[in-house]
Order: C-alpha cells, then structure tokens, then sequence
C-alpha cells in the first residue's frame, strides 16, 4: 500500500496558501505515488484555481488526489490518520485528530510548511523539531526557500521543459492568445502579466504604460483590479474576453484560469506582476523578468522579506539592472514613485531577460519542495 498523507490547509486568500497546497498535493501523487488526502476549509475559494472541483461534495477526487471538507471537529476515517500529515503555513490540525495522531504507533511525521522566505535565518531553522506541549508528538519546520539548506521550491520534473518547447514556439503562444480572444498581444512590443492585491495601485501603472510611449499588451485575469483599472479606459467594468486600448496600451481581460494555464501566460509574457507566494514562485520559474507584490503583514515584517529576496535575486546584476529591478518593484509596493521607476527599466531589459533564465536554472539545483520533503520524512526523526 502506498504510504498515505493528509495536508491540511485553511484558506486565507483565495489564490495563495490553497495555491501551494494543491499544486504540492498533485505532485505528491502523482510523481511520488503516495496516496494523498488534502483537507480544505473553503472548498468554493478553491474551486477558482480547480474549476472541476464541486464545492458541494464533502468528498471527491480530482488528479489522483482525494479533497476532503475540513470541518470541526474532523470525521476521522476508518484507517485512522495517515503516516505523514502536512499542516500548511501553520494552519491549526483539528484537537481530535491530533488526540489519533497521538494514539497512532509509530506516530506520524508532522510537518509544519512554513511560509516562503529568503532570508537568512531561514536555513537554520529549515528542519528543527517542535515537541507538542501536552501530546507524545513532534512536529517539524520544513521551510521552503532559495538555497541548499532550505525546501526549496515546488516544481513538478515536466515543467522546465514544457516551459522550453513552450518559449521556443511561436505557434503555440499565438494560439494562447487567440484561446483568451487577445489576438493583439503578438504585435505588441510588450507583454505583461498583471497580478495584485487590490491597494489602488493598479491604475497608476496603467497610466505609467499608457504614457511611456510603447505598445504594450498587458493582461490582467479576472479579478478586482479591474474596477480600479475600467475607468481609465471610459468603461464601467470589464468581462473576460474583453480588450480596451489607450495610446499605446492594450489591456486584455482574461479569464481566471486554472493554474496550469497560468503558467502558460507567464511563459508568455516578457514581464509578471505577481503576489503573495505561488505566484511569485511560478514567475521564477518562468525565466522572465517579474516584479513582485508581498502579502503586506501588519507588523511590517514584509518589508524585511522583500529587502532579503531583493538581495539574492540582484547580487549577480550590475549596478544599473539591480537598480531597475529594486526600485521598481519598492515603488510598486510602497506606491511611490512608479513613473520613475518604470522609465529607467526598459534599458535594462536585455540584461534582465537572460538574468531572469539563469537565475531559473540555478534554483532548479537544489531539487524541488516535493522531492525533498518526502526525502525528509523518509529519512525519520
């Protein structure tokens, strides 16, 4: 029998801790052949990444993977829990169920996956153990991350060389386009990808593009940055399929689309606007330039998270391009400053095209987030 994990995730944006859990969930399965339950608390939130789920079945499979309604107290199932139990960026597991795990002999590997970070502390952390203050359990940090001595990120052995034969055709890019009724953004000198938190911030980049003076397509998938953005085009709102122009600038209206497809758009875009945690980690591996938007947190330890992945990703660049990138994506976070930041970027394009692909490719040496945590758990206390 193959050896059986629950991941448990509490859904608190629609788009990212459910992100990282179903993409980790289906590789699991699928690369690594174990029998995997992933446990949601919001299945309708997470119907928009799983169009084929129905958020209506407390039970179902989909890509080799059992989904589960994650209720309290949990029904706990007739063989008991399972012989890893992942909990998702720290997400509380359900006391009955931990009362089984207690039971269980030997008692489960319990992981905690932690939330992305690159800063330094992070590979000495990566790992440790944490007992349970009242129950004969152990749980242990897995932090994903940038180096060696982390998790390192999640990334599925196919999708590197999809991405390639992706890149290299042109055929296939047009026909993604055309798919999303945006036959105009082959002829653009510039495609980008915008995805954000909603801070009122999407209307001034629209007309920092609108004002630089070069044809640009931009595509935005269905969500609320569309009501900031509609009334720079004279429009109410915009539906999926929908194209607007201004000076230079297209914006064409995607549709919210399965997680597989949006790879393909940041494959085919010269530069991604991202947020949170999936997304940005799918930019990376999409070897092109991304600027990203962190999950602002109310202590402003995001700042700190933001300065220290800054670092990493602009110590190989020469001066002039690690300013590019550092001052654009401050000014698209802290909302200041955008224009000016915007105008220095494109002279650095060349060099942060191919910065973006050998970056990919050095990350892609300290294996994958799936890999190493079943290496992990195999390994044992």
């Amino acid at each position: 029998m193959a050896p059986r994990w629950d991941i448990f995730c509490a859904v608190v944006d629609h788009f990212g801790d459910i992100g990282v859990s179903w993409r980790l969930a289906r590789q699991l399965a699928a690369e690594h052949g174990l029998a995997v339950r992933l446990w949601v608390d919001d299945l309708a939130g997470f119907r928009r990444l799983c169009p084929d789920l129905d958020p209506q079945r407390d039970a179902q499979r989909l890509r080799g993977v059992e989904i589960r309604r994650w209720r309290t107290p949990l029904a706990l199932e007739p063989d008991g829990v399972a012989d890893v139990v992942i909990a998702a960026f720290g997400c509380r597991l359900p006391e009955n169920y931990l009362d089984a795990m207690a039971a269980r002999a030997p008692a489960p590997r319990w992981i905690n996956l932690e939330y992305l970070s690159a800063e330094d502390w992070v590979a000495s952390h990566h790992g440790l153990p944490s007992p349970h203050p009242r129950r004969p359990l152990t749980q242990h940090f897995f932090f994903p991350g940038f180096t060696a001595g982390s998790g390192g990120l999640l990334r599925e052995r196919e999708l590197l060389p999809r991405r390639d034969l992706f890149q290299r055709d042109g055929s296939a890019q047009a026909a993604f386009w055309s798919a999303f009724g945006a036959q105009g953004a082959m002829a653009a000198d510039m495609r980008i990808s915008l995805f954000g938190y909603p801070q009122g911030r999407a209307a001034a980049l629209m007309r920092t593009l609108i004002e630089s003076g070069r044809r640009i397509f931009c595509a935005v998938p269905e969500s609320e940055l569309l009501r900031e953005i509609a009334p720079l085009f004279g429009r109410a709102g915009f539906q999926p399929g929908d194209n607007a122009c201004r000076a230079g600038l297209t914006l064409g209206v995607l549709p919210f689309v399965p997680q597989e497809r949006y790879d393909e758009l940041l494959w085919a875009c010269d530069l991604n606007f991202v947020r949170g945690e999936d997304s940005f980690v799918r930019a990376q591996w999409a070897g092109r330039p991304l600027v990203w938007q962190i999950y602002p947190q109310r202590d402003g330890a995001h700042w700190a998270k933001l300065e220290a992945f800054l670092q990493r990703y602009c110590a190989p660049l020469p001066a002039p391009a690690a300013a590019a990138v550092s001052d654009l994506w401050q000014a698209w976070n802290r909302d200041d400053g955008l224009d000016e930041a915007w105008r220095a970027w494109p002279a650095q394009r060349a060099i942060l095209e191919a910065h973006a692909v050998r970056w990919a490719d050095g990350l892609a040496q300290a294996g994958d987030l799936a890999g190493n945590l079943v290496a992990f758990c195999a390994a044992g206390p």
